[in-house]
Order: structure tokens, then C-alpha cells, then sequence
């Protein structure tokens, strides 16, 4: 049975994944993505547009399948991260305002963004279906 999680990055961070087919997760730690398998439901949520910037997005960007294989090495410069491959579907950046009282995650609470510093966190199958739809992506409906 799959697992649903929320991954967090920028937005420009998604997006490079995204044009790779994979995932990073934690400035490329191997150890949250083992908690990952094959099929598991991923969302990205991004509080910013860059990487240490003040440019506030709050929005879902990414959202996928993870796909078959393991743990690879991935070069970033003069650095090595881990990665997964993830499948990825067509969808829209989808803001995270609109569905805070809906989300079992969110709903009730004032300090709903504080789970997001651990930048990886499992969700319910309804949040992950839920984000799906804001984000008009189909291909990732929960079986």
C-alpha cells in the first residue's frame, strides 16, 4: 500500500527536479529518502520562489509518483546529493491558503507550517488526493 509525504524546497529547487526526473530532499541527505518506496505519493510543497529568498510563494509545485530503483548519487557542483527518481505529472502551482481548513495536516491549527521544517513529513491519502486536485493533476489519484 503506498505512503503519501510532503517534501520541502524552493520552488526553483522543484523545478530542477522536475527537468531531471528526481527528488532531493534536505540539501541531498540520503536518510530521509530511504523512508521512501516505489509508488509512494510525493507533493512539493515551496514557501519561497529561490532558496533563502524573501519571495514568499506558499504553494504546492510539484507532485508525483516515486519511481522504481534506489538511492543514486547526483552531482551538484562541487558537491554530491542523493536523489530518487520520481515520476512527475503535468500540474499547476497550487497555493496552500485555500486549503488549510480542508487538510488533515492543517486543519484546526495556527502552527500548521511548523511540521514543514523537517522538510519531509507523511501525509493522509486524502491530503494527498486533495492537493492533487488543487493542482489539477489526475495522473497522481490515490488508487
Amino acid at each position: 500500500m503506498p505512503k503519501y509525504w510532503i517534501a520541502v524546497a524552493s520552488a526553483d529547487h522543484t523545478r530542477r527536479g522536475k527537468a531531471g526526473g528526481f527528488m532531493q530532499i534536505n540539501h541531498g541527505k540520503a536518510a530521509p529518502l530511504r523512508r521512501l518506496s516505489p509508488g509512494d505519493g510525493i507533493a512539493y510543497y515551496s514557501p519561497t520562489v529561490t532558496y533563502g529568498g524573501k519571495d514568499k510563494l506558499q504553494a504546492f509545485t510539484l507532485i508525483g509518483r516515486v519511481g522504481p530503483g534506489d538511492i543514486y548519487p547526483g552531482q551538484m557542483g562541487d558537491w554530491v546529493a542523493h536523489r530518487r527518481d520520481v515520476d512527475w505529472a503535468e500540474a499547476q502551482d497550487a497555493p496552500i491558503a485555500p486549503l488549510l481548513d480542508r487538510l488533515d495536516f492543517t486543519a484546526g491549527k495556527t502552527n500548521w507550517g511548523y511540521q514543514l521544517r523537517f522538510g519531509l513529513f507523511e501525509i493522509s491519502a486524502h491530503d494527498f488526493e486533495l492537493i492533487g486536485k488543487a493542482m489539477g493533476a489526475a495522473a497522481v489519484a490515490v488508487p
